[in-house]
């Protein structure tokens, strides 16, 4: 198996994505000038996504039930952040979703001590690993959704890109250059067809 990603990919990690894994797992599906992209078009790839993020270890498999939970809470996680967008309540079915990965794989609470003494460590139940996977990505959406960053929880405004991102200034409206270039020059080419 290839565990290189097509080139265009590694340009299109969007603002956030980097904190968040959960923005990265809703962003696996967005559109490109060619077309729709997704990037967990079948269990096989959405293994990969998981392995690459650090969230399933390789060794682990991939149930059709599993691949089928892991899209699911893609769904409810971009209907929890449009929700958000638009200041409107999600639907319930949205939060069991996201509710029901939480409680997939429960973390359990540990006292560590390192050198710069105690603090919690929540370690995932590891005899679940898809399940800690889903839970992780669902504690980690709860976590942008909750925390001090969720006022820059924002969707791109480039036709048919819906990648979100988080904007690290107001100006801001596009997940990456690409999407803002492809805005512009589709301006500029109406402004001359209109002339």
């Amino acid at each position: 198996m290839d565990h290189e990603a097509p080139h265009y990919l590694h340009q299109l990690q969007v603002p956030g994505e980097e904190r968040y894994v959960s923005l990265a797992l809703v962003n696996t599906r967005f559109t490109l000038s060619h077309g729709p992209v997704d990037l967990l078009d079948d269990a096989e790839a959405a293994h990969l996504w998981l392995v690459r993020h650090a969230l399933l270890p390789d060794r682990a498999a991939l149930t059709g039930r599993q691949f089928g939970r892991l899209l699911a809470l893609r769904e409810a996680l971009r209907s929890l952040f449009e929700a958000w967008a638009s200041r409107a309540v999600p639907a319930a079915g949205t939060l069991a979703t996201l509710n029901s990965a939480l409680a997939a794989a429960p973390a359990t609470p540990r006292l560590a001590w390192t050198a710069d003494g105690p603090h919690r460590a929540d370690e995932p139940d590891t005899g679940n690993p898809a399940g800690a996977a889903l839970s992780l990505l669902a504690e980690d959406a709860t976590d942008l959704l909750t925390g001090s960053e969720a006022d820059q929880l924002t969707e791109c405004t480039a036709q048919g890109c819906a990648r979100w991102f988080l904007r690290s200034h107001a100006a801001r409206r596009w997940c990456t250059t690409k999407c803002g270039n492809r805005v512009r020059a589709a301006r500029a080419y109406a402004a001359r067809k209109g002339n």
